[in-house]
């Protein structure tokens, strides 16, 4: 099939190097590099992908673990503002002057220690009441009395279990006035439109949301003769969640914003908070997302993800804060400016990208260096085979490996050695078919010499005896000797011109005609030789066989030789042998 192609290209006037010419050749070491190259790429691709969501979802979720930490932190710094006020409520409820001043009637005896506890301790309000409830002394207005305060929730659970209690509380603006009216204003807010939260008709907020602790005061017989209690209005007070801020977050920075802020909220507004507006002030009034506010106020769960605060996007942590009751009245907020963690997780993205396409780069130049070890070889192996191609069998390929590579290059030197000893057989009897060649044409020649020097002496003995025949003076056994010879003569004649035609390569003359005619003629000229003396001969024709084309002449030569051939090998033989 090969040697057919090479034809066909040759018949076109093209050879093996005109088929390959006709498509892109491209090397093989760039084909190997190329297919690294585009495992690598796909699987760097691959790799790279998943590395970067899984590198992202890491930093989302650290930064998710640590602000949920940092609430655990912001509760107990308000826990512990709230203990705080418990402590200095219950201990000033125990001093003894404070319980003889109730039993004597004597209130304005201890007014001023009221006052400057409340001074000392940071206290916005710190009110006394009798048994029933009913306030005898504030210490904001120490003039102002009101008959009770069955409002209160604090107080009322006081003087149900005559026990110290404490809790975050909403306040009624009026009740916020008879404390003091600096407190009621305090305390009131416009809402402020905010982006992300829910619809709310209300637009403004006149209660406060306080810590508040009451303790019972008793005589020395143990028995309940007032109530003491204290707290701290929340509302645009900053100390905690700036603590908060400080504690936690360190007050750090990051491209001029905070990284971390703390909020405390009255249902949805924010009533103190160090998120800040875009003019820098505090985002007082704002509230709170709907997403969240359903979570944490609505069904009472805590909510830490990436959510919208004010003006930026936060991984923030946001828990309720309940009531004395367990109802929720506010939330408890930290959160992380997320832009940080999207910046981290950038840069990370890039290092992690980098470093796979320095894999990519490294993995390429070992890539090149392989193909070059699996492709210099083949190179060599090809070189040798285009020097064998043009007849070169001397070339050999040096075997540098014991791989396939250095195999191939074995069997390559084997087989160029087999097809240098198989031209040199080839050469010799090429030699000897030459040399076998010039003998045949000297023997033809020779032939042809003698054929022509006998066929003189054979045309005239034919032709005398001819002659002779033409004489009636013979008896019939001579005519019959006589016509012999000329039959004999004239086969000689044929043979000699059968030389000749050898000598010439004459075509056949074909004729149409029968094989037993053929056959018969040629046993009538045999069957008195000597050699067929003890020899029967018996004829068993088919005579059903039809003519044919043939050179008369050569296949008597063949059946006479094959007949002759018989008698001297064969002691029987018969015509079907021939056939």
């Amino acid at each position: 099939m090969t040697g057919s192609v090479g034809v066909m290209d040759r018949r076109n006037g093209k050879g093996i190097h005109g088929l390959f010419k006709r498509t892109l050749r491209i090397p093989i070491a760039t084909k190997l590099t190329l297919s690294y190259l585009g495992i690598i790429l796909l699987m760097s691709a691959i790799f790279t992908i998943a590395g970067i969501q899984i590198i992202s979802n890491r930093i989302v979720a650290e930064a998710q673990e640590k602000v949920s930490h940092d609430l655990n932190s912001a509760r107990e710094i308000y826990r512990g503002e709230l203990t705080h006020i418990y402590d200095v409520v219950r201990l000033s409820a125990e001093r003894f002057f404070i319980k003889d001043a109730i039993i004597a009637g004597e209130i304005d005896s201890v007014a001023k220690e009221l006052i400057k506890v409340k001074e000392q301790e940071g206290l916005d309000i710190l009110t006394l009441t009798d048994k029933d409830g009913g306030i005898i002394f504030r210490a904001n207005t120490p003039g102002r009395l009101d008959p009770n305060t069955e409002y209160d929730e604090i107080v009322s659970v006081v003087l149900l279990r005559e026990t110290p209690v404490m809790g975050t509380t909403i306040v009624r603006s009026d009740e916020l006035r008879r404390e003091s009216t600096p407190l009621a204003e305090q305390a009131y807010f416009k809402f402020i439109d905010t982006p992300k939260a829910r619809p709310k008709t209300e637009t403004q907020e006149s209660a406060g949301m306080m810590l508040k602790s009451a303790a019972p005061i008793f005589d020395y017989e143990g028995r309940l003769v007032g109530v003491l209690y204290g707290g701290v209005l929340l509302n645009r007070n900053y100390e905690i969640v700036d603590e908060i801020k400080q504690t936690v977050f360190e007050d750090l920075r990051y491209k001029n914003k905070d990284i971390g802020t703390a909020t405390i909220f009255q249902d949805d507004v924010r009533i103190s908070t160090n998120v800040r507006n875009e003019d820098g002030s505090r985002a007082l009034g704002t509230r709170v997302s709907e997403e969240v506010y359903n979570q944490v106020v609505v069904n009472g769960e805590p909510w830490i993800g990436r959510a919208y605060v004010v003006n930026d996007w936060y991984i923030t942590a946001y828990e309720p804060i309940r009531n004395i009751r367990y109802n929720v009245i506010g939330i408890l907020y930290v959160g992380i400016l997320e832009q940080k963690y999207l910046d981290i997780r950038t840069q990370t993205s890039f290092v992690f990208l980098g470093i796979s396409l320095l894999a990519v780069l490294v993995t390429m130049i070992l890539s090149w260096i392989i193909s070059q070890r699996i492709s210099v070889p083949l190179r060599k192996t090809v070189a040798a085979s285009k020097e064998v191609a043009s007849g070169n069998l001397d070339v050999k390929v040096d075997v540098a490996s014991g791989d396939e590579l250095g195999w191939l290059a074995y069997s390559f030197n084997k087989m160029s050695q087999a097809l240098k000893e198989r031209d040199e057989k080839l050469k010799e009897f090429a030699k000897q078919k030459i040399s076998e060649s010039e003998r045949l044409a000297m023997v033809g020649q020779l032939s042809a010499n003698v054929a022509h020097e006998l066929n003189n002496p054979l045309q005239g003995i034919v032709t005398y005896a001819s002659l002779a025949l033409e004489k009636e003076k013979f008896d019939e056994t001579c005519r019959q000797n006589i016509t012999k010879i000329v039959v004999q003569a004239n086969r000689c004649r044929d043979i000699i011109r059968g030389l000749l035609d050898f000598s010439r390569q004459k075509n056949p003359d074909k004729t149409l005609c029968s094989v037993n005619t053929l056959l018969r003629g040629c046993i009538s000229l045999v069957e008195n030789q000597a050699i067929f003396h003890n020899i029967e001969v018996v004829m068993n024709l088919d005579n059903s066989l039809p003519m044919v084309v043939v050179d008369p002449s050569q296949i008597e030569r063949v059946f006479l030789n094959l007949i002759i051939n018989a008698a001297e090998c064969e002691p029987y033989i018969t015509a079907d042998d021939l056939l």
